[in-house]
C-alpha cells in the first residue's frame, strides 16, 4: 500500500510542477510566446486558465494527501533498535588516579 502511495505522490509531484510552470503569470500570455492568441485554443478563451487552475488545485490536494499518508506510515513502520547484549560492552578502563600539578605524591 505505501508503495502505490509513494507512486501517487511522486506522479503528482510532476504533475504540479509542469502544471504550473505551462500556466503564464500576470504580465504574460501563453499564446503571444507560441505565436497565437488563447481564443483558439480548445479550452475558449479563459476555459484554458479554469482548467489548468482547477487541475492545479486538485493535484496540489492530491500531493498534500499523500503527503500526510506518508507520514502516518511512516509513523506507524516498527522501529529498528537493535539490542546489544551486555557481555559484548567492553568494559571501562582502569587508570591510577591523577594527582594534581605541584601535588607531592604520598
Amino acid at each position: 500500500m505505501e508503495q502505490i502511495v509513494w507512486v501517487f505522490h511522486v506522479l503528482a509531484a510532476i504533475s504540479v510542477i509542469g502544471l504550473v510552470l505551462v500556466q503564464h503569470g500576470k504580465g504574460a500570455d501563453m499564446g503571444a510566446a507560441f505565436g497565437s492568441g488563447s481564443s483558439g485554443s480548445l479550452f475558449g478563451a479563459t476555459g484554458s486558465a479554469n482548467f489548468l487552475s482547477r487541475t492545479t488545485a486538485v493535484l496540489a490536494t492530491l500531493f498534500f494527501a499523500t503527503s500526510i499518508a506518508l507520514t502516518v506510515f511512516s509513523s506507524q513502520s516498527p522501529s529498528t533498535t537493535i539490542a546489544v547484549p551486555e557481555s559484548s560492552v567492553p568494559a571501562a578502563p582502569v587508570t591510577a588516579p591523577v594527582t594534581p600539578v605541584g601535588a607531592i605524591p604520598q
